[in-house]
């Protein structure tokens, strides 16, 4: 199906359904997860939909008290629309769950809260009524509107907050948009009364960051409200004329340049300490684990101050990864950190990289020539798979009638000893397991492919059958238990995944689950150990050719003390 001829029809069936997923809809349509998304995105652009999380819907009408102003509202979101989604998506990343954030009435604003659905315990303080009512339609938020208490159907109600009761608070971080933005002036707006109560919301927040899209560069408008060193952190778009790039950084707020699937940050301030320009190559912005690993080597470069980092999507594909290479390389990097799921790429990365001169951190995924960081696989393994025994041994007195392995075989002979560990550990308490009672499923690395494959699997059994599940990670082990949901059989799986992601705690706490743990690889704590192995390499110290993390096994007995809910 032709781009336009597809995108009509994703049009039509968001009109049926009023909300689409993004795997289902590739599947539906016969094409990529990756092509759906930047159908998604294209349209989003548009005004034609709204990104949430994991797919789109129907835009949402901004609430306004009248015809003029929500067409106002529209117009002023339509302009320069695609590069303020590229600014939201990035800058919403800074946003975790429990925050308290203040959050300005701009449309770039209100497009960043679109990127927040997933968040949960948020206390937000808004002057957008738009951007409230968004951001209130998730219960687990504390929405105020500077005018009331904003409810979860969009209506203000409750006490006043007044902006004098921006003097008695403390925010963690605010976001705020612009008229007119130079280094010299600041941050201005058009108009006083805008320009006072942004004033009031950055002296209540301990943060400062601007999303600015770069038609705002250079323009000073009537009334500033933020100077240049309050500001902690400018996002804006790839559109930035690059002139632009050192005045910024002289400021020491640090810069954020956003594109549809990579950003690059420069977190330059004292010109006396050495910088390094570090490339990183994540597995997947739709896994995440990664994501979680991408957030805190972004902290750490942040909390580091002299990695400046650009950051791109190999997005679960060897030919992208070759892509993102090759773009690494024309950056001129000093150093990339490669993460990349099949390991037949690796040799062509590696050329390619040696050619450059540019030494190469692998994560969790070998690479021949690259300093490997990541999972101790065998003993990741072994942890989930003593669990697993205990438990079949302890409620099903081992009696099972198969075991599944949800493997990835694209990842290569290193992960392959995950599930080996597994297996190992299983039969040493279970005994040996049959060839002919096990079952291989091919897990993709993806959770809706996972569930397809394991909904296949469980057609072909009977429905009393009890299942024991090694999963390769938290992707196929969910996709796995989503499989048994469905089809009513849940009770008679046991899974183990690998990973401990956000999903598959958040999976742990639900009652009843299938899920009997998972092996935490704490993808959080990734950035600080990678940026300081690569500080090492940089300075030609020794390192060892393997470098491993810690490991421990989740359960829901002790989930809350390894990841305290916010």
């Amino acid at each position: 199906m032709e781009t336009h001829r597809r995108r009509q029809t994703i049009l039509a069936l968001l009109k049926q359904a009023g909300e689409l997923d993004v795997n289902e809809l590739a599947t539906r349509l016969g094409v990529s997860a990756n092509t759906i998304r930047n159908d998604f995105n294209a349209l989003a652009a548009s005004g034609q939909l709204q990104r949430v999380h994991g797919g789109a819907a129907l835009p949402d009408l901004p609430l306004e008290n009248s015809h003029d102003g929500i067409a106002d509202f529209l117009k002023r979101q339509a302009q320069n629309q695609a590069a303020k989604l590229q600014v939201a998506r990035w800058a919403a990343d800074l946003v975790e769950d429990g925050d308290s954030i203040v959050l300005d009435a701009g449309t770039t604003i209100y497009l960043m809260a679109q990127f927040l659905d997933d968040r949960r315990n948020l206390t937000v303080i808004t002057n957008g009524v738009e951007v409230g009512r968004k951001l209130a339609q998730n219960s687990s938020n504390r929405v105020w509107l500077l005018g009331g208490l904003l409810g979860e159907d969009g209506v203000p109600g409750g006490s006043l907050l007044s902006e004098a009761f921006l003097k008695d608070i403390h925010i963690k971080t605010a976001f705020v948009s612009c008229s007119g933005f130079s280094p010299e002036a600041g941050l201005t707006e058009a108009g006083i009364p805008e320009a006072e109560i942004k004033s009031a919301m950055i002296g209540a927040a301990g943060s400062v960051v601007a999303l600015i899209d770069s038609s705002k560069f250079g323009k000073v408008d009537l009334a500033p409200f933020a100077r240049t060193e309050q500001i902690a952190r400018i996002f804006t778009d790839s559109n930035l004329d690059p002139a632009w790039i050192e005045p910024v950084q002289r400021t020491c707020a640090a810069l954020t340049i956003c594109d549809e699937s990579s950003v690059t940050d420069y977190n330059r301030c004292s010109p006396e300490v050495r910088h390094y320009r570090i490339g990183f190559a994540n597995l997947g912005e739709q896994v995440p684990f990664a994501v979680d690993l991408r957030r805190g080597l972004e902290h750490a470069a942040r909390v580091n101050g002299n990695f400046d980092l650009v950051l791109a999507d190999n997005q679960l594909s060897r030919e992208v990864a070759f892509q993102v290479a090759d773009r690494l390389i024309a950056e001129r990097v000093d150093l990339a950190i490669e993460y990349q799921i099949d390991v037949s790429a690796a040799d062509v990365i590696m050329a390619r990289f040696r050619r450059a001169r540019i030494p190469v951190i692998a994560v969790d995924i070998p690479m021949i020539g690259a300093t490997f960081f990541g999972v101790d696989n065998y003993q990741a393994g072994y942890l989930a798979g003593l669990a697993l025994g205990q438990w079949l041994r302890a409620h099903w007195q081992c009696a099972f009638d198969r075991l599944v392995l949800l493997e990835e075989q694209r990842a290569g002979p290193l992960p392959a000893a995950r599930m080996r560990g597994q297996l190992d550990a299983l039969q040493s308490i279970v005994g040996e397991v049959a060839p002919t009672r096990m079952i291989h499923v091919d897990s993709g690395n993806d959770t809706a492919i996972s569930q397809v494959h394991m909904e296949e699997t469980l057609h072909g059994l009977p429905a009393g059958h009890r299942l024991a599940v090694l999963s390769f990670n938290d992707d196929a082990a969910l996709g796995a238990i989503a499989a048994a949901r469905t089809l009513g059989r849940a009770a008679n799986l046991a899974v183990v995944g690998q990973g401990a992601d956000r999903r598959a705690r958040d999976e742990l706490r639900r009652p009843g689950s299938p899920l009997i743990g998972s092996t935490a690889y704490y993808p959080e704590r990734y950035g600080q150990h990678l940026l300081a192995l690569a500080g090492k390499i940089m300075r030609q110290e020794p390192v060892p050719p393997a470098v491993y993390i810690d490991h421990a096994f989740i359960t829901a007995e002790n989930v809350d003390g390894h990841y305290p809910e916010a």
